[in-house]
């Protein structure tokens, strides 16, 4: 999927349908000069409602349509004849989707279930018919329900990733590097800061044809918590990764600072990301002699508090390995 294609983010207006009249008839047959009121109900307006779809990995196809509306319900006719109900309408949304609205910010519900269906705007109620309001001293009312006005809202549908492993690094650190070598995702790589500026997934081949999915997520920089650099716009989706993985290169001035950094700035996002399962790797390992990674294993034994593995994604040294630890942590 190219960069551009990836969109996790979209202002949707939606109306659902209005309900359908009630009918005001009176029965008139042959022989029979004063019949009593038939009016039949209105049909309930269409809903619009929200599907969550397993194939779909980007909200690109609600780019271009940003207005929905359900069909209305019919009216009520003779011999208590029910209008049909409208339409209702069908926004199919990856899983991971959280959907607020728009004026308050506040979130409505979330879709994290392949086929799960929640309605965002409910149909008008269909008016009732003319026979529902007879009585001993009414037996002909004239009269019947209008059908009730369908809703409208402004929604904002955001897509939180969700993968097995999300690369957490700062920028250049070879998050795109390592996720084009173990998948057969084509990131954009280049040697300057936010070359990557939307996540990118792949899947993970593992052995006896299991998978994992990774993603690469934009590069942290210090502030990001407060919206420095790319921000929030990038952080929300490691919340849903089930393993953190921390690149850092080796040719960084103190790894074991960096890895503070980037877990203070996900702390300051949202505390609840330390709960999940984190792993180092040292990239660029392969600008290393033998004598220079033993050196720098053993500060990095002393000062790191979590297992850390060294790789390289050009040289493709420690790959195999990387993948049985994380199917490993993945499946404890």
């Amino acid at each position: 999927m190219t960069e551009g294609n990836f969109v996790d983010y979209v202002k949707l207006y939606v109306s659902s349908g209005k309900g359908g009249k009630g009918s005001a008839h009176l029965h008139r047959e042959k022989y029979i000069t004063k019949g009593g009121p038939d009016g039949g109900d209105g049909g309930r307006g269409g809903h619009v409602i929200i599907k969550g779809n397993a194939n779909l990995w980007t909200l690109y196809h609600l780019k271009f349509k940003r207005h929905f509306r359900a069909e209305h319900g019919s009216h009520g006719s003779k011999s208590r004849s029910t209008g049909s109900d409208g339409q209702d309408i069908y926004i199919e949304v990856p899983l991971g989707s959280v959907i607020r609205d728009t004026e308050t910010n506040e979130i409505i519900f979330e879709i994290t279930d392949d086929q799960e269906e929640k309605i965002l705007v409910e149909g008008g109620m269909g008016g009732r018919g003319n026979w529902h309001f007879k009585s001993p001293t009414n037996q002909t009312p004239r009269y019947a329900q209008p059908g009730m006005e369908g809703q409208e809202r402004m929604v904002t549908i955001e897509l939180k990733i969700l993968a097995d492993v999300g690369l957490v690094g700062f920028p250049n650190a070879g998050k795109s590097t390592l996720l084009s070598v173990l998948t057969s995702a084509k990131p954009k790589i280049a040697d300057y800061e936010f070359t990557t500026l939307k996540p990118n997934l792949g899947i993970v081949e593992y052995r006896d044809y299991k998978s994992f999915v990774m993603a690469d997520i934009p590069g942290i920089i210090e502030g990001a918590a407060e919206g420095k650099g790319l921000g929030h716009y990038f952080l929300r989706h490691i919340e849903r990764n089930s393993i953190l993985l921390f690149l850092i290169p080796a040719d960084a001035d103190d790894i074991h600072k960096q890895y503070e950094i980037l877990l203070d700035e996900l702390r300051r996002y949202n505390p609840e990301m330390l709960d999940k399962e984190r792993f180092i790797v040292i990239s660029k390992s392969d600008m290393l002699d033998d004598e220079l990674k033993a050196e720098m294993k053993a500060e990095l034994d002393a000062s790191l508090p979590i297992d850390y593995m060294f790789i390289s994604s050009v040289a493709q040294e420690g790959l195999t390995q990387l993948k049985d630890r994380l199917w490993a942590m993945l499946n404890d």
